[in-house]
């Protein structure tokens, strides 16, 4: 499943760049040579953009390149460090949860007054959905870094005792 994942959340970032590059080459083009402005273009560059950040953040959980601090969680005592791997990845599930429950409610009451985007009319409900899809990732990556990290250490340890 791991392989497969990443394949996904990467092929997502590549084709998302993709077409917001696209886009907005495609806009100032227009702009510069025909003096028109493609209205669209806006608006879906900015979706775009969050549904991107939000695989981007799934990427970064899994590579471990998130910045941190992570001196406290080095010279601890193993109990401890136990202690701060299960307080950090329940608070990030927690968050990443509640985002991807404000994020589908938000979608459900777009279905349901059947909001549409401004400049294409699209269902706006499409784009609020990155909110729930992105948080969904992160949450699988939290808990996957979370039990590789146990697992690492538990290892370390019995180097140690050996």
């Amino acid at each position: 499943m791991t392989k497969w994942l990443n394949y996904l959340e990467e092929s997502i970032v590549a084709i998302v760049l993709a077409v917001m590059s696209i886009i907005a080459f495609a806009n100032v083009l227009t702009r510069n040579v025909f003096d028109l402005s493609l209205a669209f273009t806006e608006e879906v560059t900015v979706n775009l953009f969050v549904f991107l950040t939000f695989v981007g953040a799934s990427i970064g959980v899994r590579r471990h390149a998130h910045l941190g601090f992570s001196l406290l969680y080095e010279i601890s005592p193993k109990q401890l460090k136990k202690a701060f791997l299960t307080m950090f990845m329940m608070l990030s599930v927690l968050f990443f949860l509640v985002v991807a429950y404000y994020g589908y409610e938000t979608a459900q009451y777009q279905m349901q007054i059947n909001n549409k985007t401004p400049a294409l009319g699209w269902p706006q409900w499409i784009y609020t959905m990155a909110l729930p899809i992105g948080s969904g990732l992160c949450i699988i990556r939290v808990i996957q870094v979370f039990l590789a990290q146990l697992k690492e250490d538990t290892e370390r340890e019995q180097e140690v005792e050996q």
